[in-house]
């Protein structure tokens, strides 16, 4: 017997109903979309490859949402010709662009952490516009190491014996384990079984690197005994990693770099330090914490060594490694280091960056860094006070502390506040620094609205959004970004 047949027009089972046939029908199509009036002037300015694939994605997700009726992209049912154009003008702006930093993070991984120094800034356009002398001995004419850029002034600034670079410390992190224990035990501190930004852990970087991690201690208190019974004739080296992105306190215990170093030479096995954010100078000099020296760490004898570049040294993003020459020497000639070197514009900026810190008063007056890092209070409230000024002087609203009676503001509040910054970057997580904001109550809109448009400026302004206030730190905020600030909330309320 044959089945009988459904009425109606859909199909039985089918989730479409006739009104959702109707609407897919009535899609444009994207050659109708390339030729119609509306979008010529946007389509004059943006390549029509990347016009045609635009157009696709929005068609495309049209046509998704109307299968899926009851789903949360049921707001793109309907067509929007000013929704295409708004995806068209994105199309021409590039996606990494300049971005003013209102968040009071100084080494905000998503804003690209700290700026350069005016000298890498030099170095860069300068090896960028040109060729360059990346691995070629200028002397001989042949071919040389491109690690000469950078190992005289990193042996010279911590007293190691040799150095390299590699993309990040990460990969540093890798590559010393695997050159140097894989098959083998690494000894770590269960109170070191960091996790870093991105959800990478370091339990996962040393299975990848092929060694086997033996935890000892537990996450509060580490003894050097626990070490010491650790050892066997399977271990390659003892593992230090510095907790610069968190710290336990109460009852706890760390075995210092000096006893691991003096165990190691008794076991003969080796000491690698991990340290994180690596600082050159001390910053406690200045009113911050003290972070653990490089220095330090090759003063008490660990064999090799590892650190970010564009953290406290706020360079270009590099894994810096530094030691014992016999065995920075196996490193370099490590297979996985090809597949991690720096090319020429990270040695750029960080032979540059690298010499201020020959001189620490050069350090404090031209790095960029530093400059954030020992703003005063006074010069952020004058900062933030010019800011309201620039704003309020032009639509007649004035900060709440300055109001008279009778005077309203045009769109919204605005008042300046002390608060609270962060250095960032998985330095110094649990210090915080003082500051200033210019704190904007809108009344025209919805708080988290402001905070889009400011985005959607160009350049995009970032500030952060808490209890109903858009909150513009000046910790982050230099002097001459404010020109731009100033018409951007203009523009966002208009």
């Amino acid at each position: 017997m044959k089945a009988k047949r459904s009425g109606g027009r859909g199909v039985k089972g089918s989730s479409e109903e006739p009104g959702h046939s109707t609407a897919l029908r009535s899609l444009p199509s994207v050659d109708k979309l390339l030729e119609s009036e509306e979008l010529k002037p946007v389509l004059g300015v943006v390549h029509r490859r990347m016009a045609v694939r635009a157009i696709r994605a929005y068609l495309d997700e049209l046509r998704q949402s109307l299968k899926e009726p009851q789903a949360a992209s049921a707001k793109l049912q309907a067509f929007s010709m000013t929704e295409l154009v708004r995806r068209l003008e994105r199309e021409r702006k590039p996606t990494l662009t300049r971005a003013i930093n209102g968040l009071g993070v100084i080494l905000h991984t998503g804003l690209g952490r700290a700026p350069l120094s005016k000298a890498a800034q030099e170095a860069l356009a300068d090896v960028s516009e040109h060729f360059s002398s990346l691995e070629i001995d200028i002397e001989t004419g042949r071919r040389g190491s491109r690690y000469r850029h950078i190992e005289p002034l990193l042996c010279e600034l911590t007293g190691a014996e040799a150095a390299m670079v590699v993309n990040n410390n990460c990969a540093a992190t890798l590559l010393i384990l695997s050159g140097l224990a894989r098959a083998k035990e690494a000894i770590v501190s269960r109170g070191q079984l960091i996790e870093i930004g991105g959800a990478f852990r370091i339990p996962d970087v040393m299975q990848q690197s092929g060694c086997r991690m033996v935890e000892v201690g537990t996450t509060n208190r580490t003894h050097l005994r626990d070490y010491k019974n650790a050892v066997t004739p399977e271990t390659a080296l003892l593992l230090r990693v510095h907790t610069s992105n968190y710290k336990i306190t109460g009852f706890t215990k760390e075995v210092s770099l000096e006893e691991l170093v003096g165990l190691a030479r008794e076991a003969k096995v080796l000491v690698v330090d991990d340290l994180g954010s690596g600082a050159l100078i001390d910053l406690s000099k200045y009113g911050l914490p003290k972070e653990p020296l490089v220095q330090e760490s090759v003063k008490a004898g660990a064999d090799v060594i590892c650190f970010s570049g564009d953290k406290l040294i706020s360079a270009s993003q590099a894994g810096i490694i530094v030691g014992k020459k016999k065995y920075i020497d196996l490193l370099k000639k490590h297979p996985l280091t090809r597949a991690m070197r720096c090319g020429k514009l990270t040695y750029a900026v960080l032979e540059r960056t690298l010499e201020l810190f020959l001189d620490e008063e050069r350090v404090v007056k031209e790095h960029a860094l530093f400059q954030l890092l020992l703003k005063t209070p006074a010069q952020m409230q004058e900062e933030a006070e010019e800011l309201v000024h620039e704003v309020t002087a032009k639509t007649g609203t004035v900060p709440r502390a300055e109001r008279s009676e009778g005077l309203s503001p045009v769109f919204a509040q605005f008042t300046i506040k002390p608060a609270l910054s962060e250095i960032g970057g998985g330095s110094l997580a649990t210090e915080s620094l003082e500051s200033r904001v210019v704190a904007i109550r809108p009344l025209t809109m919805h708080v988290d609205e402001l905070a889009r448009r400011m985005r959607l400026n160009r350049p995009p302004v970032f500030g952060r959004v808490e209890r109903g206030e858009y909150l513009l730190d000046f910790r982050t905020l230099r002097r001459d970004e404010i020109p731009i600030i100033a018409p951007a909330l203009l523009a966002a309320f208009r």
